[in-house]
């Protein structure tokens, strides 16, 4: 894959858009896993919050190397 990725504004309008839901997913799902009381559906929540952090963390990276990328230019 290229090195030399260039977004435009709306790109980045668009994952700034993506990394807010991902980020509220991740706390909605771990406001109810502090709120089930069945271990089954506290583990689910658990993992989707934890998965909402993991493409969260990636995007975010993503877009970090990006922006350090485009100041090296």
């Amino acid at each position: 894959m290229s090195q030399t990725t260039c977004l435009t504004s709306k790109d980045l309008t668009v994952l700034e858009d993506q990394l807010t839901r991902m980020a509220m997913g991740c706390r909605v799902a771990e406001q109810y896993a502090g709120q089930f009381q069945d271990a089954q559906l506290k583990n689910l929540a658990a993992t989707v919050a934890q998965h909402h952090r993991q493409h969260y963390d990636a995007l975010f990276a993503f877009l970090n190397g990006c922006q350090q990328g485009g100041a090296q230019s």
